[in-house]
């Protein structure tokens, strides 16, 4: 632009050039086809000794860090049915790489694994789903800390021919968690320090039971790190009765398993139709978002260039600013229009996360001399169970 271009051509090009400028800058994109990262699977014979079983901690929901506009896609119901889903998937997902010992989907109480795994979750609207996940074993070793980003294919919801369900959208996370672990251990551990993983767990539940016969085996660092200073005698007493209710202990874990992979099961139709859902109204949602944005952008723009040429000296200029005022009130009013349209995505949404929270009923589960309602959290009847398994084990010994 020259000295010698009119006032009118100057206020088009701020009405009209500058906003296309801003637009230029805006684009949106939609995964296709995302690649699976196969699960690297165990090939070597590990001996029993070595063989490390691993837990999985219920996640956190991550409810308490959402900001203002994640506020409009989640919905605490979802969040807290996904902190079962996710760690029952991941315990799958480590169960094909054949290079665990038990995996297991464990309460809060249970802290005494060999190798432990807590999750939160930091994204999941259908589309993105992403982890923040920390691995630690027995010895109060932090394997690593890591976030991890899954994006799901526009085909990840789309059944396929004969009625087939798809495979799950995120499962290459799943795999990359289980590679990952599996990439650790061989790394950093040989067998003696597998053999020392294991002990250190089974000490520290011995420890838990009984202090008083247990508590010199193990040394706590000011780190929260373990280190065993000696080994109970061979054939104690004591320690076989602590491994007959570690046993039982086990049984009643895995009875958890039953009630976790029920609730999954029922979740899992509901589940897929919501993420089905909430991937085309999230990304509906911010494509309106978007819209409405740069049309409020354009009409401001639009305003403003109108108000300066409306000022102008010559009649066409001034009508010229005129038009422009009007056309940039109807490019904001078009902005709201939209807005208003997005709230309405929105509470699509909080309808299917209502209707998954009413499909989730509560489980009962058979134990050989109780049956138990887990109506409240899978947590509480933990503790109770763990109360029984202390008066069991003072029964035994006398104490």
């Amino acid at each position: 632009m020259n000295a010698s271009t009119s006032p009118f051509a100057k206020t088009l090009w701020i009405a009209v050039a500058l906003p296309l400028l801003i637009l230029t800058g805006c684009s949106s994109n939609t995964i296709k086809t995302t690649q699976v990262i196969p699960v690297i699977h165990e090939q070597a014979q590990i001996p029993e000794a070595e063989l490390l079983d691993v837990g999985i901690y219920i996640f956190d929901p991550g409810l308490d860090n959402i900001d203002d506009d994640e506020t409009l896609t989640v919905f605490p119901e979802i969040r807290n049915a996904e902190s079962r889903y996710i760690p029952y998937h991941l315990m799958q997902t480590l169960q094909t790489s054949a290079a665990w010992g038990a995996v297991r989907v464990i309460p809060p109480e249970q802290d005494t694994i060999d190798v432990s795994v807590k999750g939160k979750i930091l994204q999941s609207d259908g589309e993105q789903l992403r982890l923040q996940v920390t691995v630690s074993d027995a010895t109060g070793r932090q394997w690593y800390e890591k976030e991890y980003d899954g994006l799901a294919s526009k085909y990840s919801y789309t059944k396929r021919r004969g009625g087939a369900v798809p495979q799950e959208p995120f499962q290459s996370l799943y795999n990359q968690i289980a590679n990952d672990m599996l990439t650790y251990r061989r790394e950093n551990f040989d067998g003696t320090a597998l053999r020392t993983i294991r002990t250190t767990a089974e000490l520290r539940f011995a420890e838990s039971f009984s202090p008083a016969a247990f508590g010199g085996h193990l040394k706590e660092s000011s780190a929260g790190e373990y280190t065993i200073t000696r080994l109970p005698a061979e054939g104690d007493p004591m320690l076989s009765r602590i491994r007959q209710i570690r046993e039982r202990d086990y049984l009643f874990v895995d009875t958890l398993q039953d009630y976790y992979g029920g609730f999954v099961k029922d979740m899992d139709q509901p589940y897929r139709e919501w993420r089905s859902q909430s991937y085309n109204e999230v990304i509906a949602l911010r494509e309106l978002k978007r819209d409405a944005r740069n049309r409020t952008i354009m009409g401001i723009a639009a305003i403003l260039g109108g108000i300066a040429a409306a000022g102008g000296d010559s009649g066409s200029t001034r009508a010229a600013g005129t038009v422009a005022i009007a056309g940039g009130a109807y490019m904001v009013k078009s902005g709201f229009d939209k807005r208003a349209e997005s709230e309405m995505h929105v509470e699509a949404l909080q309808e299917l996360g209502d209707s998954l929270e009413a499909s989730i009923e509560p489980q009962v589960i058979e134990l050989e001399d109780r049956t138990i309602t887990l109506s409240g959290t899978v947590e509480n009847q933990y503790e109770q169970w763990r109360e029984l398994l202390h008066e069991i084990y003072k029964a035994d010994t006398g104490l």
